[in-house]
């Protein structure tokens, strides 16, 4: 006989006995997820348990499941449920999470090698590409998130106009690159800049316009300043849709201004990219599919389970220019695994990559791009929805809105101070979320805290957002008349 393995399962019934469990389990939390509360605080006796010391000895894998859910599944983040709308946090398809269970099954590693995962990989980077209207020449990569993204694309744009740049470095070659995005780029084009060595202050945030939108003419100044100091200008960053207030910036024109000067183009396009799936949106997006690199996170609106986001570049080899490294241990072969011509390792940093796509290409499969793009539209229609209840009431103030999904207002009333409005709207913000009612998150826009929804979920109705007014205008009566009463 073969001896047992020392790390599975000692009997392969109770194993699967248990997983049978779970999945009833996790059936029955996901269909009553609207009648429990978005977010609740993790209760102090229940944070000391994960603050022990490592584990000496194994315990039965049901005692081990039911502590999850007892500590765990009672207090997550709060984005699977109808009425989270903080930040941009996707809601999690129920059918992706199985392919994320056989990826962990499969527990493929996607650098290089001739397998299935490689190919559904593959094949997922050309259908997101076909669903946006990507060029077909192009290439692409799954990473965590657009963070990762960001950095690799910056990095592609660098050994593109600077091949020199991978052996000397920023000494070595004497150049001093320079990179430009509104003053609404999301901070994780910061940290690419910062990581690259290109340096935070080479980063140039251009001014923006009412509606949060880049100024281009104060974009050409800054290149213009920039070569006459003798700096190299890089790379411009457009935004599908900012963070903050989902503006979109006016794409075809930052492409414009790119090839004249010629720079690398690159949109982040973190969740506004997937509203090119609505033919009522396409022109708004105009110039993204020309870019020479996009990123864009599946985990937000295209709804998949953390993490996976895509890298999508405009030229195929652009990414191996940037990444493309050797040794003799993952050198190619005649046959056999090694032989398979594609290393995604060759596009990014990583060697060792998880198989996100399957979750995707399971999802895919399932439902089809429509139903997404039904599931999008619906997003867009509600936060219009939201809107409109907004200007209705005289006691709501309308800060921004997209023609996106996010949309941000505060709570007013006549004769208040910015500070007694400042105060009452974040107490609002508190009573919303600790009491477990709605999570939207919040931000500052010309100085004012405002309350900000972002959309990014599947499982949110109009009624969610009829509830959500009318507990913001109930609290906010009830601290106001605190405010007043001082």
């Amino acid at each position: 006989m073969h001896p047992h393995p020392p790390l599975d399962p000692a009997d392969w019934d109770e194993f699967r006995a248990l997983g049978k469990q779970m999945i009833d389990d996790i059936a029955d939390h996901l269909s009553g997820i609207r009648e429990r509360p978005v977010w609740q605080q993790v209760p102090e006796e229940v944070a000391a348990s994960f603050r022990t010391g490592l584990p000496e000895e194994g315990r039965p894998m049901a005692e081990v499941y039911e502590e999850y859910r007892r500590t765990i599944q009672p207090y997550p983040r709060g984005n699977i449920h109808p009425r989270f709308w903080g930040w941009a946090n996707g809601s999690g398809v129920p059918v992706a999470a199985y392919g994320d269970l056989l990826a962990s099954v499969l527990n493929c590693t996607l650098g290089s090698g001739g397998n299935a995962a490689m190919m559904v990989e593959r094949q997922v980077i050309d259908w997101i590409g076909e669903a946006l209207g990507w060029p077909q020449a192009g290439s692409g990569l799954l990473t965590s998130g657009a963070s990762m993204g960001q950095v690799t694309a910056l990095a592609a744009a660098r050994a593109a106009r600077a091949p020199e740049f991978r052996e000397a470095g920023a000494a070595g070659s004497g150049v001093r690159f320079t990179v430009y995005g509104s003053t609404e780029t999301h901070h994780s084009v910061d940290k690419a800049v910062e990581l690259l060595g290109i340096g935070g202050r080479f980063f140039r945030r251009v001014p923006v316009d009412s509606d949060f939108r880049v100024d281009v003419a104060a974009l050409r100044a800054a290149i213009r300043a920039d070569r006459t100091a003798g700096l190299t200008p890089l790379c411009v960053v457009g935004n599908a849709g900012t963070v903050n207030t989902g503006a979109v910036d006016p794409l075809a024109d930052l492409l414009a201004v790119a090839r004249e000067e010629g720079l690398w183009y690159h949109v982040d396009g973190a969740f506004g990219a997937f509203a090119r799936l609505l033919p009522s949106h396409r022109p708004l997006l105009e110039g993204l599919t020309e870019a020479d690199s996009l990123v864009l996170d599946l985990h937000k609106w295209l709804y998949m389970p953390f993490d996976v986001s895509c890298l999508l570049t405009r030229r195929d080899g652009d990414l191996e220019t940037a990444f493309r490294s050797g040794a003799d241990y993952i050198s190619k072969t005649k046959q056999g695994p090694a032989a398979f011509p594609l290393a995604f390792s060759d596009r990014g940093v990583e060697q060792s990559r998880r198989f996100r796509a399957l979750k995707v290409w399971f999802a895919l499969k399932t439902y089809g791009i429509r139903a997404f793009a039904d599931s999008i539209a619906g997003n867009v229609a509600q936060v219009a929805h939201l809107v409109t209840l907004v200007e209705a009431a005289e006691d709501l103030e309308l800060a921004a809105r997209s023609d996106l999904n996010v949309a941000c207002f505060r709570y007013v009333w006549p004769g208040a101070t910015p500070e007694a409005l400042d105060r009452v709207n974040r107490a609002v913000l508190d009573r919303l979320q600790t009491d477990g009612t709605a999570m939207p998150s919040h931000t500052v826009l010309g100085g004012r805290f405002v309350l900000r929804v972002a959309n990014n979920n599947h499982r949110s109705t109009t009624a969610d957002f009829d509830h959500l007014v009318t507990e913001v205008r109930r609290w906010g009566a009830v601290y106001a008349a605190a405010e007043t009463g001082r």
